[in-house]
């Protein structure tokens, strides 16, 4: 995957992400950097499970999204402690 487009997925997941949580999201870098860290923390969780969503955009933007919104849950739950 071509750096633009990791980025692009990336921006998209952590966007999507930020609406799903009802979050406001983290702003245009923010969510960025929120949905590459999620893409990364997503491919992770995806692949010790052994589930494949195929190599197409749609899968990555769903498993980086996926992995964006487990990482909005845990900075929000650091965030209250």
């Amino acid at each position: 995957m071509s750096l633009l487009l990791f980025l692009v997925v990336g921006l998209v997941a952590g966007w999507l992400a930020g609406v799903l949580v009802k979050g406001g999201g983290f702003g245009l870098v923010g969510d960025l950097v929120v949905g590459v860290i999620g893409a990364f923390l997503g491919g992770l969780l995806f692949s010790s499970a052994g589930v494949s969503l195929g190599g197409g955009l749609v899968g990555s933007i769903v498993v980086a999204t996926i992995g964006a919104i487990v990482l909005l849950l845990i900075v929000r739950l650091l965030k209250r402690a």
